[in-house]
């Protein structure tokens, strides 16, 4: 993640949820992703001197429409987010909970060997996520079980969740 971008780039895809915004940066011939944005806000938006090329994220693209269409779980795709340490490695923690499961803010602080009151801090860090399904920041839910808090809106949690949820039963049904 050291290497100064040659180009900044981005793209657009539409999917179930929306239109979504990619943001990536060419280094050394590839491209990695450092932005997925649901309806983007502001702070979305590509940079000033990034310019549109859909082939550059065609990998991004491919995987987002295998994931939305029930045939891919696991994203694989450089990722070159920035962030602080501790960032970093809450957005780590995100991607290894496993596909149609979901965790707490409690639990993910405890996994990483934090207090309690650390949850707050991993939500905040979820909130950051900057690049949002691929990172799946959408599997954390409140103590209460509750559905709480994404940038892209409860709607699109929501859908994400019962999306998963139900590949994953069918997925239970034919193989288990």
């Amino acid at each position: 993640m050291g290497n100064v971008a040659d180009t900044s780039l981005f793209t657009t895809v539409p999917s179930p949820i929306g239109d979504l915004l990619l943001l990536g940066e060419r280094s050394s011939g590839r491209t990695a992703l450092t932005g997925l944005y649901c309806d983007p806000p502001p702070a979305g938006r590509p940079p000033e001197d990034a310019r549109r090329d859909d082939a550059a994220f065609a990998d991004a693209r491919a995987q987002l429409a295998a994931y939305f269409g029930g045939e891919l779980q696991d994203f694989d795709l450089p990722l070159a987010a920035t962030g602080t340490p501790f960032q970093h490695e809450v957005w780590a923690a995100l991607r290894e909970i496993p596909y149609g499961e979901t965790t707490t803010y409690g639990a993910l602080a405890r996994e990483l060997g934090r207090p309690v009151g650390a949850a707050r801090a991993v939500g905040a860090c979820n909130g950051r996520n900057p690049i949002g399904i691929v990172v799946p920041c959408h599997r954390v839910i409140g103590a209460s079980g509750n559905i709480v808090g994404y940038a892209g809106g409860l709607d699109r949690k929501r859908w994400l969740l019962a999306h998963e949820a139900r590949v994953a039963d069918r997925a239970l049904t034919l193989f288990g």
